[in-house]
């Protein structure tokens, strides 16, 4: 684990400048995640992505659990990843976060980082839904869909975040028309992923894109859980997907088609509020057999 804070600049993005357009600034914020969860192996999967778009130039700042020292200028970036989980940041640095996305600032959550930050009340109305961390009732109602529409579940009381054994399952686009998935197939399969379900959270301002069935025999809910949502906090536009569950020697979600294309497009509509890439036809999506690719990654992918 880093002791201190340490940026690593890549200059991504110089292409598309080149042809007139600015590139788009990101900040990619890592450095803890929790024991059951890998933030190299997820960074390097993940800059490997944004460097493929052309689109971005990637600042990369790495923190250590408990961060002290003056807050980073984040009204510089159009959007920051969180790779974290089971971090601590100072007030300062929320307040200066939370006045960045309220603002107009984008933010894209991944996986775990809904497990970030239990106590902090913005960031939890930023993410919808999380997990974990102590949270229960207290944080907000479960929400899953069923065949009659959405199930907003005030009543029932317990913790949030449950997952069950890392097995495939097939997204449900529900917003065929968002940005995000507009043009991918209405079903596609993902591949040996935790699929988190019994998120608790606020769960306003929320568009819900993308469902999976959490099956009971797998050790799962039994319900249709939210696996790609985004979210206006004030002006900002969050992207949270609850896909891509990684540790050191297994990385299976990253491979897939499907998560690459929806990270993609899906940190450029947190940037900007639209997608302007293209899908690219060799990637085939199918609900009965799982489109796989492997990324060179950056960094520390510790595979």
């Amino acid at each position: 684990m880093k002791k201190g804070i340490t940026w690593l600049v890549t200059l991504w993005g110089i292409a598309t400048s080149a042809l007139g357009q600015r590139p788009m600034e990101a900040l990619y914020i890592t450095g803890h995640t929790d024991r059951y969860h890998s933030w190299e192996t997820m960074a390097g999967y993940q800059l490997a992505l944004l460097e493929e778009c052309g689109l971005f130039r990637v600042k990369t700042l790495v923190l250590p659990r408990t961060v002290t020292g003056k807050a980073v200028d984040f009204a510089a970036y159009d959007v920051v990843i969180l790779n974290v989980n089971d971090v601590q940041w100072p007030d300062d640095w929320k307040r200066d976060f939370e006045r960045y996305m309220s603002r107009g600032g984008g933010l894209v959550i991944v996986h775990e980082a809904d497990n970030a930050f239990p106590e902090w009340v913005a960031f939890n109305e930023m993410i919808g839904l999380g997990g974990w961390g102590n949270r229960n009732e207290e944080a907000g109602p479960y929400l899953y869909w069923t065949e009659q529409g959405w199930v907003t579940d005030h009543k029932t009381k317990g913790s949030a975040g449950k997952h069950g054994e890392r097995v495939p399952f097939v997204i449900n686009v529900r917003m065929p028309e968002h940005p995000i998935v507009k043009g991918m197939p209405a079903q596609w399969l993902h591949v040996n992923d935790e699929l988190y379900g019994d998120l608790r959270g606020p769960a306003r301002h929320m568009e819900v894109i993308a469902t999976a069935l959490s099956e009971e025999q797998s050790g799962g809910t039994g319900k249709e859980e939210p696996v790609l949502c985004t979210i206006r906090y004030g002006k900002g536009r969050i992207f949270h997907c609850v896909l891509g569950h990684t540790m050191p020697g297994h990385y299976d979600a990253l491979k897939n088609r499907g998560y690459q294309l929806v990270f993609q497009r899906g940190t450029e509509w947190a940037a900007t509020g639209r997608v302007t890439q293209k899908l690219p036809k060799e990637a085939a999506l199918s609900a009965t057999e799982p489109s796989l690719r492997e990324v060179e990654p950056k960094g520390w992918a510790d595979e």
